[in-house]
């Protein structure tokens, strides 16, 4: 029979869905995984916003073997194959363009989605029966036996409990996992809050010159974004500073504060009267758009370590809350996922060689010669996998959310003239280093360098080693032609009494 090791992930959003569909590579003829996922939804149906998957996003889902969400029927992609067209919010004119950089292969050059079609699109890919509904997490807490089988236990609000060897936190931006070892950990209002919408794309067929492909309208002080998606849907994205308006503005439809919830719904009429000055193309795909939700943008801190107690970590928002900056969230969710599993892999690997190995192993196991199973994975090779996860991801991760962080600093300032306004368009930071990221590669160079690193210490040991053997035997060979045998002299020092100084 093999080994069971028993993961629970909590949530089963994109991050956990995509996490589940990468652990489940790990099963071997000697090692099954038991993978469990939690999620506060009563019933998982299609609820969301739009999505967007960059290059990085949608080769991990290929290499996931999630091709059924790979296709133009699920998720658009812009005739012009240009990832984002930007537009000058007055006078409608492109003033810029995202090009790619290489992305040779279409089906992996930007796609939008409706958030639930990928959603179902990854869910075809997991057991229906390891995916548990109506579990609000509470809190998670690590056996401090260490290597107890048992080592993880995820508390519900209705009483109930989950035990593991593995807790991955994909619970989201809010994430009780992440609070649970990092408490001190807080989110902060970056000073926008979003208008989204999704809607059948058919309210907007008479627009007139409406762009073809994904556009992205720049204001002196906000931003107006449309796209088709997959599945003839359409999607407007607007948004705004609360201290930029009264608590009740007329003709604005009412408050809106800080205090808005997440996903709360909106008042499309103060929607449709942010953007009353605008071209008539923004303008007209305000007052088409039928219904809006808010979502106010909040942002943290980057974390110091992603590996909690040796048998915890965290995967998406949770991991990194960068607040949905430059709608890459999906994809590094799916890079995670990729990264969280090759870490893992490879620590199995290790370790099943290392218990071929005739002298006794590590807490993972006991040894034993060839045909000897790993007992688990026991703490310390999960928190050498959780370790190379956490440099292949962490670091990548941290920049993007520094850079939030910086221009949430930056928001209240708006350009003096309409020059300002479009260099700064042209101008704007280049993302390529985001959405082309090559996660396989960056994986493939930490572990390289955590290989060199080892070499060269083992390296130091065998030279220290044979420096001292060096220098015995020079000195035995100098005791002995003084007259005294060295093995006299050995004796004669263990016969020393030692005495304890208090």
């Amino acid at each position: 029979m093999p080994t069971e090791i028993k993961v629970l992930i909590a949530g089963a959003g994109i991050a956990g869905l995509a996490s589940a569909i990468a652990l489940r590579r790990l099963d071997t003829a000697d090692v099954r995984f038991d993978i469990q996922l939690f999620d506060k939804a009563t019933e998982l149906r299609e609820i969301g916003a739009s999505i967007a998957l960059s290059p990085n996003g949608l080769r991990t889902l290929e290499r996931l073997g999630v091709d059924n969400a790979l296709g133009d029927d699920v998720g658009f992609r812009g005739p012009s194959a240009r990832p984002m067209i930007y537009h000058h919010w007055k006078t409608n004119e492109v003033v810029s363009a995202d090009e790619f950089v290489d992305v040779p292969d279409r089906k992996h050059q930007t796609a939008r989605f409706h958030r639930a079609h990928l959603h179902s699109a990854l869910l075809a890919h997991v057991p229906g029966e390891t995916i548990h509904l109506g579990k609000v997490v509470e809190s998670a807490a690590v056996d401090d036996r260490g290597d107890d089988a048992d080592g993880v236990t995820l508390l519900f609000k209705d009483g109930t409990s989950a035990k593991g060897d593995v807790l991955v936190g994909a619970d989201g931006l809010r994430s009780k996992v992440r609070r649970a070892f990092v408490p001190e950990h807080t989110l902060h209002y970056t000073g926008r809050t979003w208008i989204r919408s999704t809607f059948d794309a058919s309210l907007v067929d008479d627009i007139a010159d409406l762009p073809s492909d994904s556009a992205h309208w720049w204001g002196p002080r906000y931003t107006f974004f449309a796209s088709r998606l997959g599945k003839n849907m359409y999607t407007t994205v607007g948004n705004f500073d609360p201290d930029d308006f009264p608590a009740e503005r007329e003709g604005g439809g009412g408050r809106q504060d800080k205090s808005v919830r997440w996903d709360q719904e909106g008042d499309v009429a103060f929607f449709r009267h942010l953007y009353r000055d605008w071209n008539p193309v923004v303008k007209a795909l305000a007052d088409a758009t039928p219904h809006v939700r808010l979502y106010p943008n909040l942002a943290g801190e980057p974390l110091e370590s992603w590996v909690f107690a040796k048998r915890v970590t965290l995967v998406g928002d949770a991991a990194h809350t960068h607040g949905g900056a430059h709608a890459a969230g999906g994809s590094l969710a799916l890079d995670d996922a990729w990264a969280l599993y090759r870490s893992l892999e490879h620590v199995l690997k290790a370790t099943a060689v290392e218990q071929l190995k005739p002298k006794g192993g590590d807490d993972g196991g006991s040894g034993g010669g060839a045909g000897s199973k790993p007992k688990s994975l026991g703490a310390s090779q999960l928190e050498r996998a959780f370790t190379l996860y956490d440099k292949t991801r962490r670091p990548h991760t941290t920049r993007l959310v520094l850079s939030v962080l910086a221009a949430a600093e930056g928001n209240a300032t708006t350009p003096g003239t309409d020059e300002q306004l479009r260099q700064k368009m042209i101008n704007r930071p280049n993302m390529t280093w985001l959405t082309e990221h090559d996660v396989e590669a960056t994986f493939a160079r930490v572990l390289e360098t955590e290989n060199r690193q080892e070499r060269e210490e083992k390296k130091n040991d065998h030279e220290y080693h044979d420096q001292v053997e060096k220098e015995t035997k020079e000195h035995h060979v100098q005791v002995e032609e003084d007259g005294v045998a060295f093995d006299d002299i050995k004796d004669a020092i263990m016969d020393v009494p030692v005495v304890m100084v208090k």
